[in-house]
């Protein structure tokens, strides 16, 4: 099909889209040369995030609709196997079918650890073939679900347009972009913009480009390089802050972009170092861009943020371990390694949503004449206390139920340790990741071992979650 027929397709288009379905068989006749509906229908996939039409199953195209998109999440069990077939696919042209075993499945493994020892150790990682595919191996499951679970919470809260523009800003071998072009298949259109420099993009390109109603393009670029010429509903930062100089400084660049209603989504590792480090780039970027905390680490009083070194991180169930995962354990013959060292199937993960338009995740308005703030709580040791706070951590304690608390306000470590559960503070233990309680009668005590204050729950206090 030439440039003319291209646009007179696409002339139609436009004109009918809000009459009738498209119809690629009707299209044709507007067309010179009639040329056949196949190519026709091709021309409207490509163009569908322009047109704003969406591909049903019957082969017609329709308007997508207004308002959020639906979003149903319940528990990620398993990476699709889709996907994982795709991946061996790579694997298998690499080194042959068997390429978990012998010399090939040896420098896979070693990548493994020398990957793993560099993130722990804080030394920069340099993506070549190789290591892109050892790391996919690794970490394209955990990366996957992660995605899904943060994006779900957004989904959620009407945080997802139906017609969505995305920039993925240090994108790797695609786990997050798979993980939100299946959870929106369906039920949005993305146009997906995924900067990737490393080899890590070539793994991308054959993993996630080339699926319907949904654009997805590349960018060869670094993070720093890369030219922000357009408005975007969500940026994403999946796992990349840790590996720049001066991750702070990228991410207000990349914060201009943001439309005025859209979301900027951070996700790190559960490990101290790159939990840490993304709450310091989320206080940074609240201090010195336009940019409000959204959540989780909800701000409750007005006027005020914390300080505390904010290490905390939600925890979700682990999921089936993939058969590539496997394969690769089962063959390593090194005396000395650990069984599972390669099998990675933890989804435990740390993040911040942060917002130009002022919205928080828990929109309270705390009565100082009733609630004491965590920026007060010198004052309040040994006293038995009334507290709104966050739960921001699943159970904490080794024997005693505990968990990290935070009200936006702290300057140190806030804790809530149960030491006996009753009907009245069973929601402690019951309330998820980021939702509200409120704390009747506890006792607030300062820890000299961990340089944090507990707040004792005990038959005495009363919990109430008010889930977000």
């Amino acid at each position: 099909m030439n440039a003319d027929q291209r646009e007179q397709v696409l002339d139609a288009a436009r004109y009918l889209r809000s009459v009738r379905p498209l119809d690629p068989e009707e299209l044709c006749e507007y067309v010179e040369g009639r040329p056949h509906p196949a190519v026709v229908r091709q021309v409207l996939r490509e163009s569908a995030v322009d047109l704003r039409v969406r591909e049903r199953e019957d082969g017609t195209f329709t308007p997508v609709e207004e308002g959020p998109a639906e979003v149903g999440l319940e528990t990620v069990r398993r990476f699709p196997s889709g996907h994982e077939a795709r991946l061996e696919d790579l694997l298998v042209e690499r080194y042959g079918t068997e390429w978990y075993a012998g010399e090939s499945g040896d420098r896979l493994r070693a990548t493994i650890r020398r990957v793993k020892e560099d993130y722990y150790r804080q030394h920069p990682v340099e993506y070549d073939a190789e290591t892109a595919l050892a790391y996919a191996l690794y970490h394209l499951p955990d990366y996957y679900a992660v995605a899904q679970y943060a994006l779900a919470d957004l989904g959620r809260a009407g945080l997802l347009p139906r017609t969505l523009r995305v920039l993925d800003v240090g994108a790797g071998v695609g786990g997050p972009a798979l993980g939100l072009l299946d959870l929106l298949a369906g039920e949005a259109l993305v146009d997906y913009h995924a900067v990737e420099p490393s080899a890590a993009a070539d793994v991308f390109e054959r993993l996630v480009v080339g699926r319907e109603n949904q654009r997805v393009t590349v960018h060869r670029e670094t993070a720093e390089d890369f030219e922000i010429a357009e408005t975007y509903d969500l940026v994403l930062f999946a796992n990349v802050w840790s590996e720049l100089d001066d991750p702070a400084s990228v991410a207000r660049r990349y914060a201009a972009g943001l439309a005025d209603d859209g979301t900027l989504l951070g996700l790190a590792p559960a490990d101290k170092n790159t939990a840490v480090g993304l709450r310091e780039v989320e206080r940074t970027l609240e201090r010195e861009s336009d940019l409000s905390v959204y959540g989780p680490e909800v701000r409750l009083w007005p006027g005020v943020t914390p300080s505390d070194r904010g290490w905390s991180f939600d925890v979700e169930p682990d999921l089936a371990v993939p058969e590539v995962q496997r394969r690769l354990d089962d063959a390593a013959t090194d005396p000395d390694g650990d069984p599972g060292e390669f099998v990675n199937v933890d989804v435990q993960y740390a993040s911040t949503v942060l917002r130009r338009d002022g919205a928080r995740a828990v929109d309270v308005a705390p009565d100082a004449e009733r609630f004491a703030r965590m920026a007060d709580a010198e004052d309040h040791v040994t006293d038995r206390i009334d507290l709104l706070a966050v739960k921001l951590s699943h159970d904490l304690g080794r024997g005693n139920p505990l968990f990290r608390i935070g009200d936006g306000s702290q300057s140190v470590d806030h804790y809530a340790v149960c030491t006996r559960e009753s009907a009245l503070n069973r929601d402690l233990l019951r309330a998820d990741f980021g939702d509200l309680l409120v704390v009747e009668n506890g006792l607030l005590l300062w820890n000299d071992d961990e340089r944090a204050y507990n707040l004792v729950v005990d038959a005495e206090t009363a919990v109430d979650a008010v889930p977000t």
